[in-house]
């Protein structure tokens, strides 16, 4: 029997859909349906020549107001690979990429053209902000849609603003550029399970915005995800118990219950953007 992108969809959301039912599952939509985070690569090296044809299809993304305010960095030296590495112990796939790239947000480049052409650059500091970070999300994404069509595999990797300062070190990035994400790229070598969404009822909304039914969707969407994606460890148990029904809510409950990466924020208020 031909897949179709309805069995993609019922296996992205864990539940019956008629969507896609007469749709083959090929091309770039069952791609994206397939997507999954890849932490484990073999050894097998990425030529410089599928890099660069992956930056060319990244950097072919939208862009605000085609300012273009990103930055891709490639970590090739050696040693720089090992600190970076070590910046990150709990995450042993970083070191086991055969690449790791830094995605950054750049709002100094258009600064120095303003300057370079006799003007002062006068957009609103937060939007500034959102827009080069954008640009950086935007340009990440394409580029893990193109190295997926290639046959590799992505991880992307937020916890580099939990370390700004060493890793904008590590990067020589200059005021006006902060850290994105990271990102390790390779052939895959493992096939982990499809990361279950919230409905499509939840995030997709119809002229206004609706969680009335947020408790039902949430509690249902907690045991369908279960079955897929089950918790193996129950965050802060010594502060919020243990439960037998711990699911995706509670998880990411007690996550946002603590402040992270409040040195991001320092370090983008000091990098020139006054937010």
């Amino acid at each position: 029997m031909t897949e179709t992108l309805r069995d993609l969809i019922a296996a992205r959301f864990a539940e019956d859909t008629d969507i896609g039912a007469n749709r083959p599952a090929v091309g770039t939509q069952a791609l994206q349906l397939r997507h999954r985070s890849r932490r484990r690569y073999t050894d097998t090296p990425i030529d410089q020549e599928t890099l660069n044809i992956l930056y060319a299809c990244a950097l072919s993304a939208p862009a605000k107001s085609d300012l273009q305010q990103i930055a891709i960095i490639q970590f090739d030296d050696d040693e720089k690979r090992n600190r970076v590495t070590d910046l990150f112990p709990s995450m042993p796939w970083i070191k086991q990429a055969p690449v790791f790239l830094l995605f950054c947000g750049d709002g100094r480049r258009i600064r120095r053209v303003c300057e370079l052409r006799g003007t002062s650059f006068a957009h609103e500091p937060l939007d500034a902000f959102l827009n080069a970070a954008a640009d950086a999300a935007i340009v990440m994404q394409n580029f893990i849609i193109a190295a997926e069509a290639e046959g590799l595999g992505c991880c992307p990797i937020s916890a580099a603003r939990e370390v700004t300062d060493e890793i904008a070190a590590l990067a020589g990035l200059p005021d006006g550029v902060f850290p994105f994400a990271g990102l390790c790229v390779g052939h895959p070598a493992d096939d982990p399970a499809i990361s279950v969404r919230l409905p499509m009822r939840l995030t997709v909304h119809k002229d206004s915005y609706d969680d009335t039914k947020l408790d039902t969707e949430v509690e249902n969407y907690d045991r369908r995800r279960a079955r897929t994606n089950p918790y193996r460890k129950q965050r802060n148990p010594e502060r919020y118990g243990t439960k037998d029904d711990y699911g995706w809510s509670d998880d990411k409950a007690r996550q946002t219950a603590t402040a992270e990466r409040l040195a991001f924020a320092a370090y983008v208020r000091r990098s020139g953007f006054d937010i």
